[in-house]
């Protein structure tokens, strides 16, 4: 029995998981918006808010601990210099999981992992103009 037995194994060995952990929060990080399954998810995220946590902090000590985890600098000057700072005035709660239906192969309930403020590029429509482009280009 599994009774007071925190975390999921996700059929990896230790190494591994603190691997796919690594790598999925820094995914999030650099991209604002990850598409993983539900488990996978809901697993990196307490961690990846940790590291948003650390990047708030933004002393030396922090971006030791984080480029530990991390292992990447880019990764780490990110959230330190865009994502923390975005972040300063929240207290928790920087992620969310959206469910967006079952993967076609298997059936796995597939989920965004996404940052509160993540805005999706096609959203974001272009400001249509009421001249004509021939108008525009003889001014």
């Amino acid at each position: 029995m599994r009774h007071q037995r925190s975390g999921k194994k996700l059929g990896r060995a230790a190494a591994q998981r603190r691997a796919l952990y690594s790598n999925l929060a820094g995914a999030l990080i650099e991209h604002g918006r990850i598409k993983t399954t539900e488990a996978k998810a809901k697993a990196v995220k307490p961690i990846a808010e940790q590291m948003i946590t650390l990047g708030r902090r933004g002393d030396l000590h922090a971006r030791r601990q984080a480029l530990s985890f991390l292992r990447s600098q880019d990764v780490v000057h990110k959230l330190f210099a865009d994502v923390g700072p975005r972040f300063a005035e929240r207290p928790g709660g920087y992620s969310r999981i959206v469910k967006i239906g079952p993967r076609a192969g298997d059936a796995a309930v597939m989920v965004y992992l996404e940052l509160v403020d993540f805005v999706p590029e096609a959203s974001v429509a272009p400001v249509a103009t009421s001249r004509t482009p021939a108008a525009a280009a003889a001014e």
